[in-house]
């Protein structure tokens, strides 16, 4: 090709080693800040064990958004196992991801300060499950994204395809009827979120990506 010649146009395309690398970091930031909010308030030397035992709802709360991460993750690596590139409008829906991820300890924090039917607990209930909600949004635009644009490894099999589709479906649905329930009743919602993630954790219908037979 001579300097005259113009290079043909065809979008950007990236490898996936760095935005699986940086992702990972993240979570793994996200799930350590929610262990450090967990502490043990000043001035309770006199009577320990009734002092950690009084911090069940940062345990609770814990729980809760350690699974959610959790699951977060799991889709997050299913989608990059099955993307043979990525390209520059995909890398920044994976950073606005990552942005909620990295927020869901603050709501965390404030639901496990808040527990109870008052006003606060039921702003700090719904808070946590548009925060969530939008987590669950992201992952599926993400992996519609990839499969439009055609970014996936092509020996990717239409079933597994359809069934990664599947799976990011019923958790937003969930989460949505979760928000409703934790403006009236905040603890039952706290409820619903687990049940979500505990049902988005069982590996039943797995995709199994496909790959070429070796010779």
């Amino acid at each position: 090709m001579t300097d005259g010649e113009a290079m043909p146009d065809r979008p950007a395309s990236y490898r996936t080693t760095r935005l699986e690398a940086f992702s990972d970091g993240v979570f793994a930031v996200a799930i350590t800040l929610l262990a450090l909010e967990i502490s043990v308030p000043p001035g309770s030397d006199n009577d320990l064990l009734r002092a950690v035992l009084d911090q069940w709802p940062s345990y609770v709360a814990y729980l809760v958004s350690f699974s959610t991460i959790g699951v977060i993750w799991l889709g997050h690596a299913a989608i990059t196992e099955y993307l043979e590139r990525t390209d520059a409008i995909l890398v920044r829906l994976n950073l606005l991801l990552l942005l909620f991820v990295a927020f869901i300890p603050y709501p965390t924090r404030l639901l496990a300060e808040n527990s109870g039917h008052d006003r606060s607990a039921r702003v700090a209930a719904t808070l946590y499950g548009l925060t969530l909600t939008v987590c669950a949004l992201m992952l599926s635009i993400m992996w519609r994204y990839a499969i439009r644009q055609r970014l996936l490894r092509p020996d990717a099999a239409e079933e597994d395809i359809r069934t990664m589709t599947q799976r990011t479906r019923p958790s937003l649905v969930g989460y949505v009827v979760q928000i409703a329930v934790g403006i009236l009743v905040p603890p039952v919602a706290v409820v619903g979120y687990f049940a979500i993630a505990v049902y988005q954790l069982i590996p039943l219908g797995e995709p199994r990506r496909h790959r070429p037979s070796q010779s």
